[in-house]
C-alpha cells in the first residue's frame, strides 16, 4: 500500500470519504473558468474538472531565502524586488518581440529580459514587490535575468514558502494556474478515491498537497502517490489487453521445417543468433489458434526486415496472405524491393500499394481474389476498397508512426471470426525496464546483434571550433570517396534569441564553402512529395550533403552515407542520438558520426556514454535514467503515454503496482466497481494494444 510522507496530513477538513464530485464534469463548471477560458483549456487538453485537477506543477520555486542583487552570480537565481523602466520593442527579426526592464533591491538593479511575452509589460505595478526566478546569464555582452517567471509577494503563501509553476499553454501563462487552482481550493476535498489498494482519502490529499505543498516533504509524498497511481492504470489496462487478446481466434500457419532450410540455403549471408531465436519465437507463435502480439525491436541494421520475410514465406505457403505495413512510401518501396527479391524466387507474388501506384483497380482486385499474396503498403491499404481474400498475417514497421484505429483497421480486413497474427517491428531500443511496464505481458523478440561484416560506426564528439579543420576536411575525403554526408540541425528557421544555426542556414554557408559539392536541406515542414523527392535523389546517390532536421531519424537506407553531423548534439536525447547515428555504417565503408558541441564546457554524460558505446538496448536504459520515459517512449508513441510523475526506472514503485494489480484482477466485481479507474485506463489499453 501507498501512504503520502509524514509531512502531507488532511488539513482539508473533516467531511466525509465517500461524499464525491463527478470529475467528468466539463472544466467549465469550476469557478472562474469562463468559455473562452475553457476553450484554451480544451485546446490543450483539459476537457474535465480531472483533466483541470490533474494538469499538475511542473516545479516548485522556494521563495524562503532570496538572493540580493549585490550577491547575484550567474546560474539559477530567485531575486526579490520591483520593476520599472519596462518596455517591449520589436526585433529586426520577424515574430520576435524583446520586453526589458530594470529590476531593483535595496542592495543594486539588474537588467531583465523577456522574448515573445508582451504581456509583462502590464504584468508590474512599479511599487510592488515580485519574486523574479530565472536563469542570470552573458548575453550580448552583458549579465541579464532571461525569462524569469514572476509571482507577487503578497501572493505567496508563507506556510511553505513554494511557488508552484505551471507549464503555460496557450495564452494562460503559470499565474493564470494558481489563480484558477485558487479558487477551486475547496474542492479538493470532494475529490473521490480512485484505487482499492490506498487508505481513504489518500488521492484527495495527494492532489491538494500537489497544488498547495506545505512543505517539499508533503509535494514529494503527493507525488509519490500520483506516481503509483499512474503506473497502476498502465499495468492494469496492459494486463487487460492481453487477456482481451487472448479470447480472439486466428488461422494456424504450419511450420514447415524443409521450406525454411530451402530458403535459407538461397541466402547469400548467415542470420545472426539473434534473427533466428526471433524466427523460432514467431513460428511457434503463428502455428497457435491464438493470434500472435509480438514486437519485434531490434538495432538499426539489425536484421528486422529478413525475420518478417521468413515470417511471410511460412504464411504464403500455408494459403495465406500477407500485408506489411510501412509509414512513408519511399520506405514501403524499400521493404517491397528487399522481399520481392526473397519471395519471387519461390514463385511469391509481391506487390506494391501507395498513393502513387497506377492501376490500383486491377491491383486491388488480384488482392481480393488471392493472386496476390504478399501486399506491401502505406496508408493506401487501409481504405475501405482494398479488400483481402485470406489475411493472414499482418506486419507493421515502425508501428509507433501509426495511431490504433489504423492498426486495428488493418486487422479487420482478415476473414470473418478470425484475427490475423500481428508482428509489430521498431528500430527503437526500448529499455527492459518499459518493456515489462508498458507492454506488460506482451511477447517481445528483440535483436541484440548486428550482422556479419557490418562495421562498428567510430563516434566522436567535437567541438564548434574545430570545424574548419576537423570537419570539413572530412566532408571533402568522404564525398571523393564516392559517399555521402548527413549534417542534422535543430531549427528549420533562425532564432535570434539562440545561436542555433537553422538547416537553411547551414545549407548556405556550405554551398559557399563547397561550391562544387551538390548540397541539399529537408524539413519535416516540406511536402511529403518533396521530402520524398529529395530521399530518393539521395539514396540514388544525386545529392553528396544533405542538411536536415530529425526528420531523417527514421527513414531509407542509404548504403553509401558514411559520415553523420550532429549539431548541437548537447540538446538531443540520447536514444534520439543513437536513431540519428543509424542512418550511416549501412554499407562495407567505414563509417563516422561526429557530435558538434559549443562552448568549453565538459561534454555531458550522454555523449560521452554515445561515444564510447553503440549497444542501443543499454544507451536505451541509460537515456531511461537520465531523461525519465519521455524522449524514449515519445518517439514510439509521439508522447501518448504522457506519464506525468511516474518514472519507469522505479522498478520498485512499478513492483508494488504490478502485484496490486493481480491482486485487483482476483476479484471480477472490481471492473464494475471502480467505474471512474477503467474509464481512465482506456487511454492506456489504447497505447499497449498492438491488435
Amino acid at each position: 500500500m501507498v501512504k503520502l510522507r509524514s509531512g502531507a496530513k488532511n488539513t482539508l477538513g473533516l467531511l466525509c470519504y465517500n461524499i464525491g464530485m463527478d470529475l467528468n464534469l466539463p472544466v467549465e463548471s469550476l469557478k472562474g473558468v469562463g468559455p473562452k477560458t475553457a476553450e484554451v483549456l480544451k485546446k490543450y487538453g483539459i476537457r474535465t474538472v480531472r483533466d483541470f485537477f490533474y494538469n499538475l506543477p511542473r516545479d516548485y520555486e522556494n521563495f524562503e531565502a532570496p538572493t540580493s542583487i549585490s550577491e547575484i552570480r550567474p546560474g539559477k537565481v530567485v531575486i526579490r524586488g520591483r520593476i520599472d523602466k519596462i518596455t517591449t520593442r520589436r526585433a529586426r527579426k520577424r515574430n520576435l518581440s524583446v520586453t526589458e526592464g530594470v529590476i531593483s533591491d535595496a542592495t543594486g538593479s539588474i537588467k531583465v529580459v523577456w522574448f515573445n511575452q508582451s504581456y509583462r509589460v502590464r504584468q508590474f505595478v512599479p511599487e510592488k514587490e515580485y519574486y523574479f526566478t530565472g536563469s542570470y546569464e552573458l548575453k550580448n555582452g552583458r549579465y541579464s535575468l532571461m525569462s524569469p517567471s514572476a509571482a507577487l509577494v503578497s501572493d505567496v503563501d508563507f506556510q511553505s514558502g513554494l511557488n508552484p509553476v505551471y507549464v503555460a499553454h496557450g495564452s494562460l501563462k503559470s499565474h493564470d494556474f494558481q489563480r484558477l487552482i485558487g479558487l477551486s481550493r475547496d474542492k479538493f476535498a470532494l475529490i473521490p478515491d480512485l484505487l482499492p489498494t490506498v487508505k481513504a482519502g489518500t488521492r484527495k490529499d495527494a492532489l491538494f498537497f500537489a497544488h498547495f505543498p506545505n512543505s517539499m516533504k508533503s509535494a514529494g509524498g503527493a507525488r509519490d502517490y500520483l506516481a503509483y497511481e499512474e503506473l497502476f492504470e498502465l499495468i492494469l489496462a496492459a494486463k487487460l489487453n492481453k487477456r482481451e487478446n487472448e479470447k480472439l481466434r486466428a488461422a494456424p500457419i504450419q511450420f514447415k521445417l524443409d521450406y525454411i532450410k530451402d530458403f535459407l540455403a538461397k541466402l547469400p549471408f548467415e542470420l545472426t543468433k539473434a534473427q533466428k531465436r526471433a524466427a523460432w519465437e514467431i513460428f511457434q507463435d503463428i502455428e497457435k489458434e491464438t493470434p500472435m502480439n509480438r514486437l519485434l525491436q531490434g538495432d538499426v541494421g539489425s536484421g528486422k526486415t529478413m525475420v518478417a520475410a521468413m515470417a511471410s514465406f511460412m504464411a504464403v505457403l500455408s494459403g495465406k496472405q500477407v500485408a506489411l505495413l510501412a509509414p512513408t512510401a519511399i520506405l514501403a518501396t524499400q521493404h517491397y524491393e528487399k522481399l520481392k527479391q526473397l519471395l519471387e524466387p519461390f514463385k511469391i507474388t509481391v506487390a506494391l500499394l501507395t498513393g502513387a501506384t497506377k492501376d490500383k483497380k486491377n491491383l486491388k482486385e488480384n488482392i481480393l481474389n488471392g493472386k496476390i499474396s504478399f501486399v506491401v503498403g502505406t496508408h493506401a491499404l487501409l481504405t475501405d476498397d482494398t479488400e483481402f481474400s485470406d489475411l493472414g498475417l499482418v506486419i507493421i514497421d515502425e508501428q509507433h508512426r501509426f495511431g490504433v484505429e489504423q492498426r486495428q483497421k488493418l486487422a479487420l480486413k482478415s476473414p470473418k471470426g478470425l484475427a490475423p497474427h500481428l508482428l509489430s517491428m521498431t528500430a527503437t531500443p526500448i529499455p527492459r525496464s518499459l518493456q515489462l511496464t508498458v507492454f506488460g505481458d506482451l511477447d517481445v523478440s528483440i535483436l541484440d546483434e548486428l550482422p556479419k561484416g557490418r562495421k562498428p560506426i567510430k563516434t566522436e564528439i567535437i567541438r564548434e571550433i574545430d570545424l574548419k579543420e576537423r570537419l570539413y576536411p572530412k566532408i571533402l575525403e568522404t564525398v571523393a570517396a564516392k559517399n555521402q554526408v548527413y549534417w542534422v540541425c535543430r531549427a528549420i528557421d533562425d532564432d535570434p534569441r539562440t545561436e542555433t544555426i537553422s538547416v537553411k542556414k547551414r545549407s548556405e554557408k556550405l554551398k559557399a564553402l563547397f561550391p562544387k559539392l551538390k548540397i541539399s536541406f529537408l524539413h519535416g515542414r516540406m511536402k511529403q512529395n518533396e521530402k520524398d523527392e529529395i530521399m530518393e535523389q539521395f539514396a540514388k546517390g544525386l545529392i553528396d550533403v544533405l542538411v536536415s532536421t530529425t526528420v531523417i531519424e527514421v527513414g531509407v537506407d542509404v548504403p553509401n552515407a558514411s559520415l553523420m553531423i550532429i549539431e548541437d548534439a548537447e540538446n538531443y536525447g540520447l536514444a534520439q542520438i543513437h536513431q540519428l547515428r543509424g542512418r550511416v555504417g549501412r554499407g562495407s565503408t567505414a563509417s563516422f558520426c561526429y557530435l558538434l558541441t559549443s562552448g568549453d564546457r565538459r561534454p555531458s554524460r550522454r555523449l560521452l556514454e554515445l561515444e564510447k558505446s553503440a549497444d542501443g538496448f543499454y544507451l536505451a536504459e541509460v537515456d531511461l535514467k537520465l531523461r525519465g520515459p519521455g524522449e524514449i517512449y515519445g518517439a514510439l508513441q509521439h508522447g501518448a503515454l504522457d506519464l506525468r510523475i511516474a518514472s519507469l526506472s522505479d522498478t520498485k514503485l512499478i513492483s508494488r503496482a504490478r502485484k496490486d494489480v493481480n491482486v485487483f484482477l482476483q476479484d471480477s466485481e472490481n471492473m464494475l466497481k471502480y467505474k471512474e479507474l477503467m474509464q481512465g485506463i482506456s487511454k492506456y489499453q489504447q497505447i499497449t494494444t498492438l491488435n
